[in-house]
């Protein structure tokens, strides 16, 4: 109670002599199913892995508190601008069996992430698993029909990401175990645009997704790379 009380008076004294008390830094989400939860994605229609109902056979996470992103919050003191994350999304505007992703790709979601200080962008994973095509390196002026392709669709990210949110910081999370070409791929685009990234090692999954300890192994990775507010 008397630290409350001490907290308020503070507060009130920064106001009293026009000190603006630092604000914690926002964070935006731009992921796939790994970053979702149930009633934790904006928009809210987006669709979700995680649930509050139990499924054995998927993952053994049903609490909201259990995701990577919440624990980092809490540990960084960091402040949730928007998830943006959808289940089954591709960077590129192809999807699993050749589909037209383009709906909830990455590059078209990269737009709805509102006013944050630091974006995490955690994705490439459902390419890599959907096979979508690798494509040529292309930096500018892209075609509907390149934007299929995961290395143009990654640089337009990329790109537009840096151009968009000038004042964000952005970081990448790599997720281990995806096809060499795409990571190298991931690797060589953030190098190109000064985009840091971290390489996820070792996290223990249930049905290829994060369980408890994955999540909070990533959390402790991802960090590691995060200043402390």
């Amino acid at each position: 109670m008397k630290k409350a009380t001490a907290t308020i008076l503070i507060a009130l004294i920064c106001v009293a002599l026009g000190i603006n008390a630092k604000e914690p830094l926002k964070i935006s989400i731009l992921g796939d199913s790994y970053s979702t939860f149930e009633g934790c994605v904006t928009p809210e229609t987006n669709a979700v892995w995680y649930f509050t109902t139990p499924k054995p056979d998927k993952t053994d996470l049903i609490d909201a508190e259990q995701t990577w992103w919440r624990i980092l919050l809490s540990d960084k003191q960091y402040q949730l601008e928007m998830n943006n994350s959808y289940s089954g999304s591709t960077i590129c505007n192809t999807g699993y069996n050749n589909t037209d992703s383009t709906p909830f790709s990455f590059i078209t979601r990269m737009n709805n992430l509102g006013n944050p200080d630091l974006i995490l962008i955690f994705g490439a994973t459902n390419d890599s698993w959907a096979n979508v095509p690798i494509g040529e390196w292309k930096w500018s002026d892209w075609t509907d029909e390149e934007l299929k392709t995961f290395r143009p669709a990654l640089a337009y990210m990329l790109e537009n990401l840096t151009k968009q949110y000038p004042t964000s910081k952005l970081l990448y999370i790599v997720n281990d175990g995806l096809k060499s070409e795409i990571t190298s791929s991931i690797v060589e685009a953030c190098g190109r645009y000064a985009v840091p990234y971290i390489q996820l090692v070792d996290i223990d999954k249930t049905a290829g997704h994060p369980n408890i300890n994955g999540m909070t192994q990533i959390a402790t990775q991802v960090a590691t790379s995060l200043p402390r507010e």
